[in-house]
Parts: C-alpha cells; structure tokens; sequence
C-alpha cells in the first residue's frame, strides 16, 4: 500500500538578489513522515492553471503557518503589527482551498491556514487580538518562546471531527498567533475555543476531512494527542488505519 502523497503548501522565505527561495519549515515535513505520509512541498508561484492537476495528484494537504492574510480579501483594515503579507501566496492558498473543498480532499489547516480557509470561505479575521481584543488572554507567544510551550487550554466541541481526532475534550496547546478567526466562513463550524472563547478549531462538516487548528501542533511531537491529529489527517488521506 501507497504512502499518501501530501501536498504541503510552501512559501516564499526571502529574496536574493531579486532571486525568490521558496520551502517550508522541517517541523511539518516531519510530522507527515511520522504521521506514514509522503510530504510533497509545492510553491505558490504554480500557474492557476496547475492547480486541478496538483488536486487530481494529491491525497491530502496541508496549509502552515506564515505570515498575516492580506486585509481587504476580508474586509478588513490594516492594522499597526499586520506582517508578513504575500499577495501571490494569499491567491494560490484560496484557489487551491476552493479546488479542493470542491474536490473533497482532505485538508488540514494549520495557524495562517485555519485563517485562510475562513477567508477563502467568506469569513473574516481578527487583525490584532492583543489591541482589538484587551479582554482576551495573551495568545503571541514569539519569538522568545519555546514553540512547544503550553500556552494555554482548550476545549473541544463533542461529537467533532477534531475531538474524533485528539480522542480527548480538553487539550494544552502553543500559543503562536497575534489574529484570529472573527466571522465564521461558510460551511464551517467552530470545534474548538481557547478559555477566553476566542476560536481554535474549525471544520467542514459537508466534507470528509476539512480540520483547522489555530496551534501549531506540528511543534509538538511529543503530545500523543498531536499525533493523533496528524495520524487521523493521514489515515483520511487514504494511509493505514
């Protein structure tokens, strides 16, 4: 039996002489490969056009952390830390949500990810949490944090996709983000909030797998329920039970 071909959506990390690198962070990758998937990273300067093809290859994919999704795509307004914007990799992540969700691959959707499935899907963003949001607990744990660092609690809607995955109701995650989900996009329901009731989960009900997680599970290996979360996105990609 095949291992499941991941497709792992990558970024671009910096320019050199007007020259772009593109990868993604070993964290994930890693997690695949213990997970029993085949991690494939793919660059967000692929044609349009390429995108069925990459859906008809790929048995599941990923979507990582990064920097913030443009305002606008949300009706939004920039705020004073918004960073990290990239216009071309904002486009390729939401044509290739729409491709997939209509497709039903499964998709697993990890901090800027979660964000931009719920922009893709007409929802909308929180710019800041720490300057919008005063009430709220501290959720930007960086950079002069552990990325493993148990930030904070959350709790886990019954009868979900994700609790089905975490095989628990309650979980401790890291904490990396500054925005956060606002709005609720179309389709999706909330399957997690941390204890300040801001959102941490997502999913698509309509379909097989659609999981978005505002943590970054990826960074911690050493949680079984982490494990768990990547092993059930594997196992719904079409690997062993």
């Amino acid at each position: 039996m095949h291992k499941p071909l991941i497709v792992v959506a990558g970024h671009l990390e910096k320019r050199i002489n007007a020259s772009p690198t593109y990868g993604e962070k070993e964290a994930y990758i890693n997690a695949v490969n213990r997970a029993g998937g085949l991690p494939l990273i793919v660059t967000p300067n692929l044609p349009k056009g390429d995108i069925q093809e990459l859906i008809e290859l790929g048995d599941g994919f990923l979507l990582c952390g990064g920097g913030d999704v443009e305002p606008s795509r949300y009706g939004g307004k920039a705020c004073p830390r918004l960073s990290g914007v990239d216009l071309q990799r904002d486009q390729f992540e939401v044509d290739l949500i729409h491709a997939l969700i209509q497709a039903d691959k499964p998709l697993l959707a990890i901090c800027r990810g979660i964000q931009v499935l719920n922009v893709a899907l007409g929802g909308t963003l929180i710019c800041d949490i720490a300057s919008q949001m005063p009430q709220a607990a501290k959720h930007d744990y960086y950079p002069n944090y552990a990325r493993d660092l148990v930030a904070h609690g959350a709790s886990i809607q019954p009868k979900s996709l994700l609790a089905e995955a975490l095989d628990v109701l309650r979980v401790g995650t890291n904490s990396i983000h500054h925005q956060a989900i606002d709005m609720v996009g179309e389709g999706l329901t909330v399957s997690a909030r941390a204890d300040d009731k801001l959102i941490e989960g997502v999913e698509m009900p309509s379909k097989r797998f659609v999981l978005g997680v505002q943590w970054h599970p990826e960074c911690m290996p050493e949680s079984p329920q982490m494990q768990h979360l990547f092993e059930a996105f594997i196992q719904a990609s079409g690997g062993k039970a």
